[in-house]
């Protein structure tokens, strides 16, 4: 069982990437809300802070790519960003409004800005919910502040350096055998990264024997999940939820 209680359930599990995108627009109420319908309990978002600090699940610098605006998120009000849609159809849901709306669902969230960390760990307060959430960023140095923040209790993801320093002692056949209980209970990463590949049997090996999953991302075709799963992978992000719920079902393995 993991030290986080965010990773104290059976693996392997599947995350719904932004609650998916096979019924709703992503990072919408509707999205997640169809991802508990089909029965998933760990959910992916990012948040943005507005001008005026409340935080927002949307992944983008910009509403430009998926809702009826442009600009910057961090340069409009919540009030503004209220008036905002999603492909048009659905509002930007707050994280407060989020974490009230599906209280038994454990969150995976990747604060987008340094802006947002301080917001982040307000909420997650207000809400008592830090041990059912993990963090995970693409800043080490925004990763190190929520932990600072939230103790030793909160799930994170490793940071750019820690997954770089995991991927290199599974390179060293004595290395990736042993190793420190590091800060972070997951590493969250993609198969593959600037034609190195990132998920192999050792990296699985080397993180499984500091204590630490594998989450693996953005895992659609059932035939890569296969593979990710046979190399012993503790968990998958899809945007297709109902697609990893079968293949989960097919092995047996969904819970």
């Amino acid at each position: 069982m993991s030290r986080y209680a965010f990773l104290d359930g059976p693996t392997p599990f599947a995350l719904a990437h932004r609650g998916g995108d096979e019924v709703a627009p992503e990072n919408t109420a509707r999205a997640f809300a169809a991802a508990v319908d089909a029965g998933y309990r760990y959910l992916e978002t990012d948040v943005h802070v507005s001008a005026d600090g409340e935080l927002f699940a949307f992944h983008d610098d910009v509403l430009d790519r998926v809702t009826d605006r442009t600009g910057a998120v961090a340069a409009h009000t919540a009030a503004e960003l209220r008036e905002v849609r999603i492909g048009g159809t659905d509002p930007i849901p707050t994280l407060d409004e989020l974490l009230g709306a599906f209280p038994d669902v454990r969150w995976n969230i990747d604060p987008k800005s340094d802006g947002a960390v301080i917001a982040l760990a307000r909420a997650l307060r207000r809400h008592d919910a830090v041990d059912r959430v993990n963090i995970g960023a693409f800043s080490d140095e925004r990763l190190a502040r929520v932990r600072a923040l939230l103790g030793p209790d909160l799930c994170t993801a490793g940071g750019p350096r820690e997954v770089a320093a995991l991927l290199a002692a599974s390179r060293v056949p004595v290395a990736r055998r042993r190793g420190r209980r590091p800060r972070f209970g997951c590493v969250q990463v993609p198969i593959a990264y600037r034609n190195v590949t990132v998920v192999t049997q050792a990296f699985v090996d080397a993180a499984h024997a500091r204590d630490v999953q594998v989450h693996v991302w953005t895992v659609d075709e059932p035939a890569e999940a296969h593979r990710l799963l046979d190399l012993g992978v503790d968990a998958l992000i899809t945007d297709k939820p109902t697609v990893m719920r079968k293949v989960l079902e097919h092995r047996g393995a969904w819970r």
